[in-house]
């Protein structure tokens, strides 16, 4: 990994390149491609135009009934028509890319001649970088496809989403971001170093329906400390109307719904799902301390999980751990080990996707509603926080480790980019040794 980083998601302070290098030099483009030859045309035009050059452009045809022709020096990829994906599609031009920085385009997003130069800047620079352009709307379709389409787009304008503007405002450009934050990067204009995609392990390539992948690919980046940010300079124009500004009828009504279930599935993270269907990736993963005794440890889990209830506890095994029947907690002996203390690595389904890890240091009863659990879990700050402990009467009952922040300084071996704190619960209160556990649960203790 080349190059250098800023504290939290401070990409403002990123240095420039160096004088005299060529941001887009070392950028390889890759475009998916499904029966759009004329919008694929346009956008090769466009990216003929740049006033810094990719190194090279990939196309990945996903199926089309002819492939198209996109001329000399660009790569031809071709993948069956097994469904809609592009997660795969762009993954296969990923595969054979030689530059450092990856940009990723749709066949029917034509870039600015300054696209590439504009957002190939912060991952030259920073290699935790994950950078999206701005996607603006335009009904191409009469014009001549090698028209400059800052000139053709601006000639026959559509709407832009206002929920994206609206975010892009309220967050400074991304500046200001948080667990959700991945619902602003758009995978039809985004790039980032070679080194982040492929620390992420590139798109998941179970998306084969329309839509999804690019917010999951994000999310996944914000769980390897990614640094994510919009750069407004970098436009792309997309020949036709927003999804949403497409024709409502009930098939694409039921498009979209799908798209979201499969969000669901993937992402567990605030916004992406309801708050009554159990959905297998948990969310946060809870560590009980060996130590404790049956009924504490019992009692202690169960509060957990009726405060958080995308939560999985992860516990050692005991005479007691067989005896809970709940497929939220996991027996392990190892990945208890794994996770008592130290970085948090490659973790295995279902809590590969956490954005929490809490070590629970001390036995706690948890009020209905949490106590102050679900707002330390889910504050939504500038500050990103690698480790919170919290204290109870003045004793250390919890650290909570948000895993983006903490593989990100661990990589970096930079405590500064994401410091801790420590915080005092008067909601939640420390259990007595005598505890039992037929009392609490039949509510006369």
């Amino acid at each position: 990994m080349i190059g250098s980083t800023v504290p939290g998601n401070r990409w403002d302070l990123a240095p420039e390149p160096a004088e005299g290098g060529s941001t887009a030099a070392r950028i390889s483009v890759v475009i998916v491609h499904f029966e759009q030859r004329t919008e694929l045309a346009r956008t090769l035009a466009a990216l003929a135009r740049q006033t810094s050059p990719a190194a090279e452009i990939i196309v990945v045809d996903d199926g089309s009934t002819r492939p198209p022709d996109v001329g000399p020096g660009v790569r031809l990829l071709l993948q069956e028509d097994l469904g809609f994906r592009v997660a795969a599609a762009r993954n296969a031009g990923a595969a054979v890319a030689t530059g450092d920085v990856l940009c990723f385009l749709d066949a029917d997003t034509a870039p600015e001649a300054g696209y590439l130069e504009a957002i190939g800047r912060l991952p030259r620079t920073l290699p935790d970088a994950l950078v999206v352009g701005r996607r603006r709307h335009a009904d191409l379709s009469a014009g001549d496809v090698s028209a400059a389409v800052e000139i053709s787009g601006v000639a026959n304008l559509l709407p832009e989403p206002q929920w994206l503007i609206d975010a892009y405002r309220r967050t400074r450009d991304l500046l200001e971001v948080d667990d959700t934050s991945y619902r602003y990067v758009i995978g039809a204009v985004m790039a980032c170093s070679r080194w982040l995609f492929d620390e992420i392990g590139g798109f998941d390539e179970s998306f084969s329906a329309y839509g999804g992948e690019d917010w999951d690919f994000a999310y996944r980046a914000w769980l390897h400390g990614a640094i994510l940010a919009h750069e407004p300079h970098a436009v792309a124009w997309h020949d036709g109307p927003e999804f949403a500004g497409r024709s409502d009828d009930a098939a694409r009504r039921d498009q979209k719904a799908l798209e979201t279930l499969a969000v669901a599935r993937s992402i567990p993270a605030p916004g992406a799902r309801g708050s009554g269907l159990f959905w297998s990736a948990a969310d946060v993963v809870a560590v009980i301390a060996p130590a404790m005794t049956a009924a504490a440890a019992v009692i202690t889990i169960d509060g957990l999980l009726a405060a958080v209830p995308s939560l999985a506890v992860v516990v050692a095994r005991s005479e007691w751990s067989d005896r809970i029947q709940d497929p939220r907690v996991l027996v392990d002996d190892d990945l208890h080990a794994r996770l008592s203390s130290g970085p948090i690595g490659a973790l295995p389904a279902p809590i590969d996707r956490v954005r929490r890890v809490i070590r629970c240091r001390a036995p706690l009863t948890i009020p209905a509603g949490g106590g102050e659990l679900p707002t330390l879990l889910n504050a939504a700050e500038t500050q990103r926080w690698a480790l919170t402990r919290v204290l109870v009467d003045g004793r250390l009952a919890l650290d909570i480790v948000d895993v983006g922040a903490d593989r990100r300084r661990r990589r970096w071996a930079d405590d500064s980019l994401h410091p801790d704190r420590e915080v005092q619960a008067t909601g939640l209160r420390l259990l007595d040794d005598g505890v039992s556990i037929a009392a609490r649960f039949g509510g006369w203790s």
